[in-house]
C-alpha cells in the first residue's frame, strides 16, 4: 500500500515537472521609472528637490561670478599694488575657489545632498515595489522578472509581459485601503480579487479589456445620440417660440416683449462683462508667487554678497593705505635721522 501511494506521488511529481518544462520559463518585466512617476506623492517631493537644486546651482553661479570679478580687479590693479597686497589677494581668491569646489561636492557630489535626498525619496518606493513584485511572482508563478530601466539591456519586450500596471495598482490599493470604511474596504477587496484573477489569466484579461472597450464605445455613442436629440429638441422649441412671438407682434402691431427683453439683457450682460474685466484685479497664480519669492531670495542673496565684497574691498584699501602711511613715516624718520647725523658730523 505504501509503495502504491509513493508511486502515485512520484508520478504526479514527474507529470508536474514535465508540464513545467514543456511550457518553458515564465518571464515578466517592470518599468521602474514609469512606476515612480505615477506613485502618489513622489512627483511632488521630486519637484521640491529640484527647486532646492536650482537654488544651489544659483549659489554656485554667484560664487563663480564673484571669483571672476576679483580676478579681473586684481589683473587691472596689479601694476599699482605691492607684492604683499598681490599675495594677499591671490590667497583670498584661492581660498574662495577651494570653498567653491567644497560647496559643489557638498551639494552635487557622489555623496552630496542632492544624491542622498534623491535616494531617500526613491528607496522606500523601490522597497515596496520589490515586495509587490515578489508577491506577484509567487502567485502567478513567474520564473524571472526584470527591471526595464536597470543596466540589463532589453532589446525587445512584448507589452503582454509588462506587469508595471499590476505593481502600480497594488501600491495604490494599499494606500487607498487606509482611507476606506469597513464596508468600502470589503467591496475594494472583492474588486482586487477579481482583478488578480484577470491578471493571472492574460487571455481572459485581454478579452475583458476588449469587452470593456466595446461597452464604453457603445455607451459613448448612445450618450452622443441623446445629447444630439436634446439639442435638436431645444432648437425646435426655440424656433417655435420665436415664430409664435413674431406672429403675436404682427397681430398687435408692436415689437415682441420677449425679443426686447432679450436685447436689453444682452446689452446689460455685455456692459457688466466689460465693467468686470476693467475692475477685476490681476491675480497671480501660485507658481508666479513662488517664482517671485525665489527671485526675491536670489536677489537678496546677490545683494548681500555684493555688500560683503564691497566691505572686503574697503578693508583691503584701508590696509593698503595704512601700509603706505607706515612706510612714509619710516621714510621720514630715516631722513630726519640722516639729517641729524649730518649735523653732528
Amino acid at each position: 500500500m505504501r509503495k502504491h501511494i509513493l508511486f502515485i506521488f512520484l508520478s504526479l511529481f514527474i507529470v508536474e515537472n514535465n508540464i513545467a518544462q514543456s511550457r518553458g520559463p515564465k518571464i515578466g518585466y517592470i518599468d521602474m521609472e514609469f512606476i515612480l512617476q505615477n506613485v502618489n506623492g513622489y512627483i511632488e517631493a521630486t519637484n521640491q528637490l529640484e527647486i532646492k537644486a536650482q537654488n544651489w546651482k544659483q549659489e554656485i553661479e554667484v560664487k563663480k561670478s564673484d571669483i571672476k570679478k576679483l580676478k579681473e580687479t586684481l589683473s587691472i590693479e596689479k601694476a599699482l599694488l605691492t607684492r604683499a597686497l598681490i599675495d594677499e589677494r591671490e590667497t583670498e581668491i584661492n581660498f574662495l575657489e577651494a570653498e567653491l569646489v567644497s560647496f559643489q561636492q557638498k551639494r552635487f557630489g557622489p555623496n552630496g545632498d542632492y544624491m542622498v535626498q534623491k535616494s531617500s525619496l526613491s528607496k522606500p518606493v523601490q522597497d515596496q515595489v520589490f515586495t509587490v513584485v515578489q508577491d506577484i511572482a509567487e502567485k502567478q508563478k513567474f520564473d524571472f522578472i526584470f527591471d526595464k530601466t536597470s543596466d540589463f539591456t532589453m532589446l525587445f519586450a512584448a507589452k503582454r509581459y509588462d506587469i508595471s500596471d499590476q505593481v502600480l495598482r497594488k501600491l495604490n490599493n494599499s494606500e487607498k485601503r487606509e482611507q476606506l470604511s469597513k464596508k468600502q474596504l470589503e467591496a475594494q477587496l472583492v474588486k482586487e480579487k477579481i482583478q488578480e484573477a484577470l491578471d493571472e489569466n492574460p487571455e481572459l484579461n485581454e478579452r475583458q479589456l476588449e469587452l470593456d472597450a466595446k461597452k464604453a464605445a457603445k455607451e459613448k455613442l448612445l450618450q452622443d445620440r441623446i445629447q444630439l436629440q436634446e439639442q435638436k429638441r431645444k432648437e425646435f422649441e426655440e424656433n417655435r417660440r420665436k415664430i409664435k412671438e413674431e406672429r403675436e407682434a404682427k397681430r398687435n402691431g408692436t415689437i415682441s416683449a420677449t425679443v426686447e427683453k432679450e436685447t436689453t439683457n444682452s446689452t446689460t450682460a455685455t456692459q457688466a462683462t466689460s465693467t468686470s474685466k476693467e475692475a477685476a484685479p490681476a491675480t497671480k497664480t501660485a507658481t508666479e508667487v513662488e517664482r517671485e519669492k525665489i527671485t526675491a531670495e536670489r536677489t537678496a542673496a546677490a545683494e548681500a554678497k555684493k555688500q560683503e565684497i564691497a566691505n572686503r574691498k574697503k578693508e583691503l584699501e584701508e590696509k593698503r593705505k595704512k601700509i603706505l602711511e607706515e612706510r612714509e613715516a619710516q621714510r621720514k624718520a630715516k631722513e630726519e635721522e640722516l639729517k641729524l647725523k649730518t649735523k653732528v658730523n
